[in-house]
């Protein structure tokens, strides 16, 4: 794909978000892998982690309906939207985590993760704590998925993401990796689409 085609997609999402009032082009990677995957549900309880700015929250509150509940959480802070209960902290402090399962009620239906770290540019650096992130994300989604229960983790491409899979796939079936058309042809990030959560021991 040539330099101008990248820029021509790039830019598409952008001014998409910008036309549909969403508040990143991010959105549309969720609206992507909901349309094939079908994660999310009406009525669902849905933790988003690494929420910020609020767009898969903006997508996550049409899916489930008056019925359904939105819990975000990021280290920075997220402007209000409308049917979402959002928290600041750290996605990796086990106090943060407790705080977050209680605000869900100690249950929930899907655990989203688009979390990413401060990038340095160091590579394996970048890709280590993405890595850390996901695994996170994975022991919120422990702690709080129903049985049945969906998971999405964006990870950055590396040695450490087979790990990371093999450990999700302990707790999931089936588990796809993922890269949605919205994302961007230079990144190395994907997703970790897991379902059917088969519950604690």
């Amino acid at each position: 794909m040539s330099h101008w085609r990248k820029q021509q997609r790039k830019e598409l999402y952008f001014q998409k978000a910008k036309q549909e009032g969403y508040r990143a082009r991010s959105a549309y990677k969720l609206l992507q892998i909901q349309e094939k995957f079908h994660i999310i549900r009406r009525g669902d309880i849905v933790v988003d982690l690494g929420a910020a700015p609020g767009s898969w929250c903006q997508v996550t509150v049409k899916l489930v309906g008056d019925k359904g509940r939105v819990i975000a959480l990021d280290l920075q802070e997220i402007e209000p939207l409308p049917g979402v209960i959002t928290l600041q902290g750290d996605m990796t402090d086990p106090a943060i985590q407790a705080q977050v399962i209680e605000l869900a009620g100690g249950r929930a239906n899907v655990v989203l993760s688009d979390a990413a770290p401060s990038t340095t540019g160091i590579k394996l650096r970048d890709h280590v704590l993405s890595i850390e992130l996901g695994r996170a994300a994975l022991a919120v989604a422990k702690k709080l998925l129903v049985p049945g229960g969906n998971l999405v983790i964006k990870v950055f491409e590396g040695e450490d993401l087979p790990g990371l899979i093999h450990d999700v796939k302990m707790a999931f079936h089936p588990v796809k990796i993922h890269t949605p058309p919205a994302t961007r042809s230079e990144s190395w990030e994907a997703f970790i689409v897991a379902q059917g959560f088969k519950g604690n021991p």
